[in-house]
């Protein structure tokens, strides 16, 4: 359990320091081409299709495949080093299949994804930039996943650091050369091909520079990459046959999600949109990366070894270890947001603070089954079933789509929390169905004592929001002007504040109740701390 706690530790910190960037990457793209503006939710959408297939490829095909696949492969006598150069080699010919005949399909895309006219024009010359982002994205989940196998998690985590750099630097170069336009007053004359370049060209060498580092990497663990068309022989067909079932998924949740953009571009240029629900769903992914993301990649090398030793008992105490370590967490992140949620919308869009808080919130609301969702998928990959996961996204997908014909009746002003709302609703019902899988499949998932720590964690949230909204009232309110949402210093403290009372509230009152989890959570810091005191009377 040490191993699996530096391992966390090291993902989180990485994960952490890149998540920073990439607000601060988010802050300066708001400034230099606005929130609600011309080009705005253009540019939002012409980077939602590379970063869609990126999930899907890290949550589906290569974590469904790749790691399962590099254990089994690890009995071999090289190691599984052929094995590995075949597998990253077929990768490299479909990611860059896919990313050619995406980028030709541009104008297509932006059409499908419900832009028209000029904003279609532009989205499109974006997305001739944007769309190659997919061969780098799946070349950088290939790279680090075949790492993560190895037990080498530092790089793949702190790769996306060298990224926000460069985009960060990029945005810079193109507020420098053309000036900000925070409040979107730049029509659609003003753009340029240089402009663009920078803008969307610039984030796509981010990523290609994420891609490329990790090759620096495997000669630490005994790699070196050389294409390998041998592929006769060492049985990728059952990678094929198990990713298969992942494209099921892939085709679903890429409908789900053109619905759900046409519908946000529906609202129109004037009202919350793409643009805005990128934001609000970077922050919603901000605990989720740090905390759900680090926990079950220290723990799904774990869980695809007990797995093909067939050693069941074993997988379901990390399974149910894993699980309740991220709701621990998880639930103190969704109540500590959601109650922040408006200050902090503050600090990235001050004029439209309002409507990104609103659809945060609503994003907010499925953190915890999303995270639970995650550890689910893992769970059933690590056993080598990729069907499964299909089913309960499939079952996502339908409440999704019947949920987007609702919101096309929702007012304008509202229609992305809608969408935001809608999505959260699906992926707590994909939670329930997802261990009630997982909990057949294997024989229980320890869910008495999951709940039993889920209620307490749910109960302390509570308290804590109480606690939180209690003191933001006090500061001032979230109305306009009020302290908390007046500027970036005035927000800054009011989230510290807020933050650090219901930090306070929610320990307190899992203490109150008894927490076994919270308990063996903070048994690691307090042995460590303890042991830097012995260490230090012993100097004196």
């Amino acid at each position: 359990m040490a191993s699996i706690g530096r391992s966390s530790a090291m993902l989180a910190s990485g994960t952490f320091v890149s998540r920073i960037l990439g607000f601060v990457k988010a802050w300066l793209l708001l400034q230099a081409i606005g929130a609600v503006a011309f080009a705005a939710n253009p540019y939002a959408t012409s980077t939602i299709v590379p970063n869609s297939i990126y999930a899907l490829i890290a949550q589906g095909i290569l974590n469904a495949v790749l790691v399962p696949q590099i254990v089994r492969a690890s009995t071999n006598p090289d190691g599984g080093k052929a094995y590995i150069n075949k597998l990253v080699t077929l990768g490299i010919l479909v990611f860059g299949s896919v990313a050619v005949v995406a980028t030709l399909l541009s104008p297509v895309l932006m059409q499908v994804f419900g832009l028209r006219g000029d904003q279609a024009q532009i989205a499109t010359a974006f997305a001739y930039w944007s769309l190659p982002q997919i061969f780098f994205l799946g070349l950088y989940t290939l790279l680090g996943e075949v790492l993560n196998a190895r037990k080498s998690f530092g790089p793949f985590t702190w790769a996306p650091v060298v990224n926000n750099i460069v985009g960060i630097a990029m945005l810079l170069v193109f507020i420098v050369a053309f000036g900000s336009d925070a409040a979107g007053h730049r029509t659609a004359s003003e753009w340029n091909p240089v402009m663009i370049a920078i803008l969307a060209g610039g984030a796509t060498l981010g990523v290609a520079v994420q891609a490329f580092i990790l090759f620096f990497f495997w000669r630490r663990v005994g790699l070196r990459f050389r294409f390998d068309f041998g592929w006769r022989g060492v049985n990728l067909g059952h990678a094929g046959r198990a990713a298969a079932w992942t494209l099921g998924m892939v085709i679903a949740t890429q409908i789900a999600g053109a619905i759900e953009t046409n519908v946000a571009n529906s609202a129109g240029e004037a009202f919350a949109g793409p643009q805005v629900m990128n934001n609000a769903w970077l922050i919603f992914m901000l605990p989720h990366g740090i905390i759900a993301v680090s926990i079950v990649t220290a723990y799904y090398t774990r869980m695809a070894e007990h797995a093909h030793r067939k050693d069941i008992g074993s997988f379901r105490a990390d399974f149910s270890s894993g699980a309740r370590s991220i709701l621990l967490l998880i639930a103190f992140s969704a109540a500590g947001l959601i109650v922040v949620s408006l200050p902090l919308a503050s600090v990235f869009t001050p004029p439209f603070y309002q409507e990104l808080g609103l659809v945060l919130v609503a994003y907010l609301v499925g953190l915890v089954p999303f995270s639970i969702v995650f550890m689910a998928q893992r769970a059933f990959y690590s056993l080598g079933d990729t069907r499964t996961p299909l089913f309960f996204t499939l079952a996502q997908v339908g409440v999704i789509i019947v949920g987007m014909v609702v919101c096309l009746g929702v007012a304008p002003n509202l229609r992305a929390a809608a969408v935001a709302l809608v999505v959260s609703i699906a992926s707590t019902i994909q939670a329930v169905l997802a261990i009630a899988l997982l909990r057949r499949r294997i024989g229980g998932v320890d869910g008495r004592r999951i709940l039993s720590g889920l209620w307490r964690f749910l109960l302390a949230a509570i308290a804590a929001m109480i606690a939180g909204a209690g003191f933001l009232t006090l500061l001032g309110g979230v109305a306009p002007g009020a302290f908390p949402v007046s500027g970036f210093v005035a927000a800054i403290v009011s989230i510290a504040v807020v933050g650090v009372v219901m930090l306070i509230v929610y320990f307190g009152f899992l203490v109150l109740l008894r927490s076994d989890d919270l308990q063996a959570g903070l048994a690691p810091i307090l042995s460590r701390l303890g042991r830097r005191s012995e260490r230090r009377v012993e100097k004196e």
